[in-house]
């Protein structure tokens, strides 16, 4: 079996998608992730139409890429123009890209009513602009644009037009389903139908990819469906990124093809690169991890109930298709009011809690967690306030700090933003430290005050950081009386965890997580 070649076409189809936006120097980086994990094909995007593609494409001429061909994208010439004279194919060839993508109208439909042209006409431009790039020496990828919708409405023109990219010279022959609206059996017998027709034309093995759109959420099962009939490329995005619905998956597509279908893509060791990478590119282009995607989410590999849990102690195959740790994600047990008690042991031992002593009692422990949760308390997606609330039920919580009060005050006036005073008065080991100060918020006053009175006992606090707050109204039909739930993410070098706090003050509920906060970590320093 030919292997399958991966082609990235997040810095350019999915950078299409709402709310997602990359600098160049943002491309180089995510560019250079990709190169590392191996990634055959990255798709920069379009020389010429805008001064960013242009400065990525500069970027990448002095950046060394060790294993991807990094890829340029545009159309075929413009109809009645020499592809000599075209200004996007020469923007091609002149941005320097060992590789390039070209797309061109398969669908009748488009040809004519959308373009104003001759069904004949087009299939010159097609033909006539892979020569052009061709004969410039570049390899020249060919993206049939909505293949699969123009074969459904005139199969023989269809085909026509592959034909006039094969005659031209095309590398590969890339079959998209742009509407996304295809369905996976239609994938099978169309690009089935199609490679042969093309193998026969021709009298050789045309080498053939698949370009996927989610609209029906089949972008990933229609290019398995590709690849099953014979493509050997398959295109898409980290994430799934890109226009409307986004693009075929990367992040589901390479561990099918390597752990599934035995159709490996990527070596063992970049496979385990796969989690952080998903993360990599979240956070560049400002996106929030979606913990429920497969492979790579945070919950993909997430036990709550307790029975599932007992089970997975015993044998993780019982309720995991695969080892997480293969694609660099992990196992993570949740605790919570459907915990059993193999959900408390299994976590304590995770979080290195010592089991055998005679104040484990992991029954009572999972009933006043319960106890807890109903009145709004998460542990769930809160790891660190689950340590704190262990320590203190077996008897070990001893605090690094005592709170005796806080006061916070919020000024405002007609001409300038709200400000925020915060005083903190804790006990450190029998000795008092009172201490103030301003912040963007009276949380933000809290953290710069705590922190503050703590530092002068505690040197690690230096690396400590909060990075998120969030703040939930668990039941709106209180009003302003109703309870909230804070949740709090911290991190220093090594670690990232969550705390929790809950109120009917939401001043309350922010400093009961953000004191968790500071215990785990000084607890885990000590």
């Amino acid at each position: 079996m030919k292997p399958v070649l991966i082609f990235d076409t997040t810095l350019r189809d999915g950078a299409q998608g709402e709310n997602i936006s990359f600098s160049p120097e943002d491309k180089i980086k995510v560019a250079q992730r990709l190169d590392d994990m191996e990634i055959h094909y990255i798709e920069g995007g379009w020389p010429g139409s805008n001064p960013a593609a242009d400065r990525f494409f500069e970027l990448a001429k002095t950046t060394p890429f060790a294993h991807a061909q990094i890829t340029a994208f545009g159309s075929t010439r413009r109809q009645g123009v020499l592809a000599e004279e075209d200004t996007n194919l020469n923007a091609l060839i002149g941005c320097g890209s060992p590789a390039i993508t070209i797309f061109g109208k398969t669908w009748d439909l488009h040809v004519v009513e959308i373009m104003n042209n001759t069904l004949s006409e087009n299939l010159a431009m097609i033909q006539d602009s892979v020569a052009f790039l061709k004969s410039h020496d570049r390899e020249v990828l060919y993206d049939a644009e909505h293949f699969f919708d123009g074969y459904k409405a005139n199969p023989a023109y269809a085909v026509k037009t592959l034909v006039a990219a094969v005659k031209g010279g095309a590398d590969f022959i890339v079959l998209c389903d742009t509407n996304g609206g295809s369905l996976p059996h239609e994938i099978t017998e169309i690009f089935t139908r199609i490679k042969a027709e093309l193998d026969k034309e021709t009298k050789r093995d045309i080498p053939m990819g698949i370009h996927a759109h989610n609209d029906c959420s089949l972008a990933v099962a229609n290019s398995i469906a590709a690849v099953q009939a014979g493509a050997c490329m398959v295109q898409g995005t980290i994430n799934g990124y890109g226009e409307r619905c986004g693009n075929t998956d990367l992040t589901s597509i390479i561990p099918i093809l390597n752990l599934k279908l035995n159709r490996p893509c990527v070596s063992t060791a970049n496979l385990e690169k796969l989690k952080p990478l998903s993360r990599f590119v979240s956070e560049t282009s400002n996106m929030i991890p979606l913990a429920s995607r497969p492979f790579v989410g945070n919950s993909a590999f997430a036990h709550k109930g307790g029975i599932h849990v007992s089970a997975v102690m015993k044998s993780p195959l019982s309720y995991e298709h695969i080892d997480p740790e293969a694609v660099g994600n992990k196992r993570r047990v949740l605790v919570s009011d459907q915990a059993g008690r193999s959900n408390i042991e299994y976590k304590a031992k995770e979080l290195g809690i010592d089991l055998d002593i005679p104040a484990f009692d992991s029954q009572r422990i999972v009933s006043e967690i319960k106890m807890l949760e109903q009145e709004g308390y998460q542990y769930e997606a809160a790891d660190g306030s689950f340590k704190v609330l262990m320590d203190k039920f077996l008897l070990k919580y001893d605090p690094v700090f005592d709170l005796e009060s806080f006061r916070v005050t919020i000024e405002k006036d007609k001409d300038r933003p709200c400000t925020s005073h915060a005083i903190v008065k804790i006990n450190v080991n029998g000795e008092s430290e009172i201490t103030a100060a301003e912040g963007r918020g009276p949380v933000s006053a809290l953290d710069n005050a705590l922190r503050k009175a703590l530092s002068r006992f505690y040197k690690e606090l230096e690396t400590m950081h909060l990075v998120d707050f969030k703040v939930r109204v668990m039941d709106g039909r209180g009003g302003t009386e109703s309870k909230v739930r804070v949740l709090i993410e911290s991190r220093d070098g090594d670690d990232i965890w969550s705390t929790i706090g809950v109120s009917e003050d939401i001043i309350e509920a922010s400093w009961e997580a953000l004191a968790d906060s500071f215990q785990y970590k000084l607890a885990k320093a000590k």
